[in-house]
């Protein structure tokens, strides 16, 4: 039975602490079935509790040598049991006998697919991950007048591909910079992540006005017949040369301006419909100019960090929180608020999450 349990450990140390306990109890009625056989005498048996081994051996494991092993451990000790229940009638030891063996070969079978499915799904991931980190590219540290920092993270709860965008770039009319969420997963959402990067990346730089670029954004998805999703977003533009910034708000949460270690939103001066419903929804963009002075930070975030609830269901209160943190260096501000959040919530986050800090040097 130690050996058992030795092969079981090596293959399941990962397992949660209430499955191993539960594991580990499951063991310790295996061993007392056998002591009960040994002590109740030779007209009863226990030994079809042995065919829970190789299932228990299973839990947690991706090789099926550790169940088969478990099975050949379970047989040996079948056939021990048996040569002692001399009394015991040769049907019921024929069918525990059968039950072991059957429930072996089902032990392993069950290892094999599960261990194919997961490295199947963990090829699709890469490829996933792989085409996201092409579509959201490395941000320069330095971009003309600012300093900018971003985070993408992944759904936790969920292998899920997600659809928040981001993007930082120079253009003929300053540092122009876009952060996005896609309402909807999988392969659509990412599919409409690019179009809307890929718009917004030539017409950043062909469109003097900000909010000219979000009407064309707005009608690129309007024309696709091919989406449904709708993408909230920011816009934001900030000149090389001295001058106020200009906020377009598509739907999106408000960015957030520090100064001075005080947090404020900055609220659009009308509301506008999200990307690709402006004809549905009526209304129009219109670009909030914004004074950012020497060493104001401004964040803009994805709902995957606003709607990030704790255990009691509560929203993660982000300005609040950020009063505590650090408001200097966009990289340090990011990588605390992350944690944070994780902190907050307590567990994996349930929706992806797309961070960009910009300070003004």
């Amino acid at each position: 039975m130690s050996g058992v349990l030795g092969i079981a450990g090596a293959g399941s140390s990962w397992l949660p602490r209430r499955a191993r306990v539960l594991a580990i109890a499951g063991y310790a009625l295996v061993l007392a079935a056998v002591v009960a056989d040994v002590v109740l005498g030779t007209h009863v048996t226990f030994s079809p509790v042995l065919a829970t081994l190789p299932v228990l051996a299973s839990i947690g494991t991706r090789r099926a040598t550790v169940p088969l092993t478990a099975g050949v451990f379970a047989g040996a000790l079948f056939v021990a049991l048996a040569l002692y229940d001399i009394n015991v009638p040769g049907p019921v030891l024929a069918t525990a006998g059968g039950t072991i063996a059957a429930i072996t070969f089902f032990s392993c079978a069950s290892v094999i697919v599960l261990a194919t499915q997961e490295r199947e799904l963990a090829r699709v991931h890469t490829v996933a991950e792989a085409a996201q980190r092409a579509l959201l590219r490395p941000v320069p540290r330095r971009i003309g007048p600012l300093v900018v920092a971003v985070r993408y993270v992944a759904a936790e709860a969920e292998a899920r591909i997600g659809g928040d965008l981001y993007e930082a770039m120079p253009t003929p009319y300053g540092v122009r910079l876009i952060i996005g969420d896609v309402r909807g997963k999988g392969l659509a959402a990412v599919e409409t992540a690019a179009d809307v990067l890929g718009v917004f990346r030539e017409a950043a730089r062909a469109e003097p006005d900000l909010a000219e670029v979000a009407r064309r954004l707005d009608s690129a998805l309007a024309r696709c017949p091919t989406t449904e999703e709708f993408v909230t977003a920011v816009l934001v533009g900030v000149p090389d040369a001295p001058g106020p910034a200009v906020v377009v708000n598509c739907g999106h949460p408000p960015p957030l301006l520090c100064r001075n270690g005080e947090y404020s939103e900055v609220e659009p001066p009308v509301a506008a419909p999200p990307l690709g419903l402006r004809d549905l929804a009526g209304g129009d963009y219109q670009a909030c100019p914004l004074h950012l002075v020497s060493g104001d930070l401004l964040l803009l975030y994805t709902d995957g960090v606003a709607e990030a609830r704790d255990a009691t269901d509560r929203f993660y209160p982000l300005a609040p929180r950020l009063t505590a943190l650090s408001h200097g260096d966009p990289e340090v501000l990011l990588d605390e608020l992350l944690a944070d959040v994780r902190a907050y919530v307590g567990s994996g986050l349930n929706d992806d999450a797309a961070l960009l800090a910009l300070r003004r040097e």
